[in-house]
């Protein structure tokens, strides 16, 4: 079950925004009293609740990341008012639940906030909350590295009490949505995503919508991406409506892992229950140290952007090369021909980092005569060295004819959309054009190819198709391309949901 936290400042909104989420389907909310200006009016709050929506009253301190403003006095008569008005739920901070008793038929949730960290007596703090009479205990923490996620929710696992363990900030997101699967009771969310209440919590809608949070349960298996940053991927988008398209009882997750937590972060993989990762900036190079076994085009390409975990191995793969040389020989003719329609074209690759190394090695395999430009020519130098190719100089770009230009830069990437890495004039119609950014689809190199008359192969047919043989060798099933397509193309457009306009707020 999700919980969503309303906070508002008039009666009326919050009322308004529990009425829409009970409609959307939500089972439990959390009423955050903190957050009302002037006196707050329990009854009337409670007086068109809809049905079968259970509230949880909460006012919470600023130490604990509240709003409230009043005497620590006032706000506990608040909290034994909402009792004695027999709310649900009422949420007790764990040094004044033993000042505030049971009454009635309201339950009581006995909590610990600390944005600083996760402390290190875990167990002793939540077994010291055992002793103050709750029906749920909640321990929410900063997740300073990825291992407080592991500590939090095997905590929440092994407790007899019901308990909802996360960890906030974007490195603790996962504690979120992996709540469900190691026992919590419910988890929290908010109403929309540009109003969290709390570091790292998702929507309501993201949680429904991105991650099925209501179908992970306890054999649910775990896949995820890697990286840093984290917050602009769209792979969950992808992999978790494939999972659902396919009745694949999975959950794809994004994990925020700094490059020095990356060997703890392996180590603690199995305990989290995951079976497949996509891997990201800053890890396709130094994750290799943490593998068993590579696949053969790894060992040359230097790089991993798929690992499965198969019982005791961890199996590398790289799947942007078969990708991006399926795109390439799609459009030119066919996939896989002998020899490849790549076979002695000129081809310039903008970018020498993590993303133009599978494709200049590709390109070489299929013997394609490649220059690749860099704005750091040793970059450009050291991977021409790698695959027998020609390093030349960024601002020489221009001056050659070549056959098939090749962006692995993220010039054009959102939200620089004005951008280009070459010059209108230098695109010509028999061309053609590959931008691997995909955010947005239509680049400015994009529409400039376009209106030039090149053939153009765009950043999401790589990502759609690399996506596709992740998800083959994470469950040995075809991939819904379709739908993977097309739900890559609606995370990329518009929001199209937003909160109800106010005027308080």
């Amino acid at each position: 079950m999700i919980c969503v936290a309303i906070g508002r400042s008039r009666h009326k909104h919050m009322m308004a925004e529990h009425q829409h989420l009970a409609e959307q389907g939500a089972k439990m909310v959390e009423l955050r009293l903190d957050y009302v200006a002037g006196r707050v009016n329990i009854r009337r709050l409670m007086a068109e609740r809809p049905e079968g929506c259970q509230v949880i009253i909460t006012a919470r301190r600023k130490e604990d990341g509240g709003k409230w403003q009043g005497t620590e006095e006032a706000r506990q008569l608040l909290l034994r008012e909402a009792i004695a008005e027999g709310v649900d739920w009422v949420d007790l901070e764990e040094d004044v639940a033993g000042q505030i008793r049971r009454f009635g038929r309201t339950k009581r949730i006995v909590s610990y906030h600390n944005f600083r960290k996760t402390p290190d007596d875990l167990r002793e703090l939540h077994e010291r909350m055992a002793g103050l009479d709750p029906d749920v205990i909640k321990i929410a923490t900063m997740a300073n590295t990825p291992h407080d996620n592991v500590r939090v929710l095997e905590m929440m696992q092994e407790s007899e009490i019901p308990t909802v363990g996360m960890c906030m900030g974007d490195i603790g997101t996962p504690s979120r949505i992996l709540a469900g699967k190691f026992g919590a009771p419910f988890t929290y969310a908010t109403f929309h995503h540009e109003r969290t209440l709390a570091p790292g919590q998702l929507s309501f809608r993201q949680m429904t919508e991105i991650y099925n949070y209501e179908r992970i349960g306890h054999n649910t298996m775990v896949y995820g991406v890697i990286a840093d940053p984290i917050g602009h991927s769209l792979s969950p988008h992808v992999h978790n409506a494939a999972f659902e398209a396919r009745g694949i009882d999975a959950v794809y997750v994004p994990f925020r892992v700094p490059a020095d937590s990356l060997g703890q972060f392996m180590e603690d993989a199995p305990r989290l229950g995951i079976k497949g990762l996509s891997v990201t900036i800053p890890h396709k190079e130094a994750i290799g140290r943490h593998l068993t076994k590579v696949d053969p085009a790894v060992k040359s390409i230097a790089a991993v952007n798929t690992v499965v975990f198969d019982a005791a191995e961890r199996i590398g793969y790289n799947t942007d090369y078969n990708a991006a040389m399926d795109c390439l020989e799609h459009a030119l003719g066919q996939i896989g021909a002998e020899p490849s329609p790549l076979k002695g074209k000129r081809v310039l690759v903008l970018g020498a980092g993590g993303v133009a190394r599978p494709i200049v090695f590709g390109l070489r395999k299929r013997g394609a005569l490649t220059s690749i430009a860099s704005r750091t020519l040793a970059r450009a130098e050291r991977l021409a060295s790698a695959f027998d190719a020609k390093a030349i100089e960024w601002e020489a770009r221009h001056r050659n004819p070549v056959d098939i230009l090749i962006n692995c830069t993220p010039v054009g990437m959102h939200p620089n959309v004005d951008e280009s890495p070459i010059h209108k004039t230098f695109l010509k119609p028999a061309m053609m054009v590959f931008d691997t950014v995909y955010n947005p689809e239509s680049t400015l190199l994009v529409k400039d190819a376009r209106a030039r008359n090149c053939g153009v192969i765009t950043g999401v047919e790589m990502f759609v198709r690399q996506a596709m043989l992740q998800f083959f060798l994470f469950t040995r099933k075809e991939a819904p391309a379709e739908l993977m397509r097309d739900v890559l193309k609606r995370a990329i457009g518009p929001v199209k949901f937003a909160p109800p306009p106010t005027s308080d707020d």
